[in-house]
């Protein structure tokens, strides 16, 4: 089959990529091998794609071409992608970086595999993490570090790194990452991507447990797309999200109150009492909602209609460190009624901001307060610093604009909307209320449809190169 010349696989989306092979523009084999070619010929010095399972593609990629149709409705039909490596897959290494499970391969698929899979999904491979997915790096010892492809001696974040990381390198167009402490959304921001961290138990994170372990979704935890747009963000979540066995209740996701930017009704919170912003970070947010005024969204910046973030951080980080420690030799638990009375905070805390929602349809804040960082021995959280605003300032402090959205389960997506004066990319966090996923979503596309927001691809690697 002859592709077409108005097609190019290396820099078209997931939606393009459907399209193309349900029109019969190009062969779910071909966009297969395409995709197997740019991580053979780019992966090299990014180390992003560390479970390989080419095999197995091509020959799901063969099976589509032998059932697609014209009319066929999967709507990632014979797309080529990867998913984070904590993502089980039958019988691929599923390890979180931890050497003690290098062996350990699961005997079923996620669930978010499947569905992609039942989708159409070509899935290629798995992508690197840090070491029990608990670093804004990705580096561990079975699969060593991922680089930044806009400049290989920064982070790509984590711990979804090695999936920002090939979507910006133009290796796929798809990934699926998890976030519980910024892991989409800081590499979305740090790789100039689209990420987007649901609404939290819409998507079954069965499959993405802790390895070998089969119990209850994890507190604050979520499994959510990435992508170089916006649309295929939302598609990405339609594909993901809804009943299970796991999720009993009917998914339904509000509609966006608005169909074009000039709607809109925005908050912008650009300062925490906790977290500072870099001007790298801050300034573009700012230009972004002067951009948004000229187009004539209300735009407010009265952060006295917010909930106590103090309070808000002390309770997520407590909730956070009681989840990460369950079952951490020498690790204190809380008592039954501490986690109850933090389970009532959060509770407070999701209609505070349900409130906040009945006056302003988006809040935008930055991703995290700085952009891409250079690499560090060990983790982030090991009592680091990062200059911001030619000042120290702890990682772990900023861990407050991550915790934003995650103690009352707040959808948020990321749109990449520059870059720096040293060419890394700078996004935007946009929240929205619970189950608002589609706002949030629908937001960073209108940002796309007029220009304001681009993925960042990293030079040599196609057309949106910055």
């Amino acid at each position: 089959m002859t592709q077409s010349t108005d097609f190019d696989p290396a820099t078209a989306s997931a939606l393009e990529t459907a399209s193309a092979v349900r029109a019969g523009m190009i062969s779910a084999v071909e966009a297969c091998n395409a995709a197997i070619e740019r991580i053979e010929s780019r992966d090299g010095p990014i180390n992003a794609v560390v479970v390989r399972d080419f095999d197995a593609a091509r020959q799901a990629a063969a099976n589509i071409d032998k059932t697609r149709s014209s009319d066929d409705e999967r709507p990632f039909l014979g797309v080529p992608i990867t998913v984070k490596e904590s993502n089980d897959m039958q019988g691929l290494p599923t390890t979180w970086g931890m050497e003690e499970l290098r062996s350990y391969k699961p005997k079923e698929d996620a669930v978010a595999v499947t569905r992609l899979k039942e989708a159409g999904a070509v899935i290629l491979g798995k992508t690197n993490l840090p070491f029990s997915l608990a670093d804004w790096q990705s580096n561990n010892p079975i699969y060593g570090r991922t680089n930044n492809p806009h400049d290989l001696y920064r982070s790509p974040g984590g711990s979804s790194g090695g999936s920002a990381a090939a979507l910006a390198s133009g290796m796929v167009p798809f990934e699926v990452g998890s976030d519980i402490g910024g892991s989409i959304r800081v590499p979305a921001h740090f790789c100039g991507v689209f990420g987007h961290k649901p609404t939290y138990g819409i998507i079954s994170s069965k499959g993405h447990h802790f390895p070998g372990a089969d119990g209850v979704d994890v507190p604050l935890s979520v499994v959510g797309p990435m992508a170089r747009t916006a649309d295929d963000l939302e598609i990405g979540l339609d594909i993901l999200a809804g009943p299970t066995e796991d999720i009993g209740y009917t998914l339904d996701l509000a509609k966006p109150p608005f169909t074009k930017l000039s709607e809109t009704r925005i908050l912008i919170l650009d300062d925490h009492p906790l977290a500072a912003a870099d001007a790298s970070v801050r300034d573009p947010l700012n230009h972004l909602a002067e951009e948004l005024s000229r187009l004539g969204a209300n735009v407010s910046r009265d952060a006295s209609i917010l909930p106590d973030l103090e309070k808000q951080h002390s309770n997520y980080t407590r909730m956070l460190n009681t989840t990460l420690t369950r079952g951490v030799p020498g690790a204190e638990p809380i008592d039954a009624h501490a986690w109850m009375e933090l389970v009532d905070e959060q509770m407070r805390v999701t209609r505070a901001w349900r409130a906040i929602f009945e006056e302003v349809d988006v809040v935008l804040t930055p991703p995290v307060g700085m952009s891409a960082f250079p690499h560090k021995d060990g983790t982030v959280w090991d009592n680091q610093n990062h200059m911001i605003n030619g000042v120290p300032e702890s990682f772990k402090a900023q861990l407050a604009w991550a915790g934003l959205a995650l103690f009352p389960g707040l959808p948020a997506t990321i749109a990449p909307i520059t870059t720096t004066t040293e060419g890394l990319p700078v996004g935007v966090q946009i929240i929205a209320k619970p189950f608002g996923d589609k706002i949030s979503i629908a937001f960073a596309q209108g940002l796309e449809q007029v220009g304001l927001a681009e993925a960042k691809l990293a030079p040599g690697c196609g057309k949106s190169t910055p």
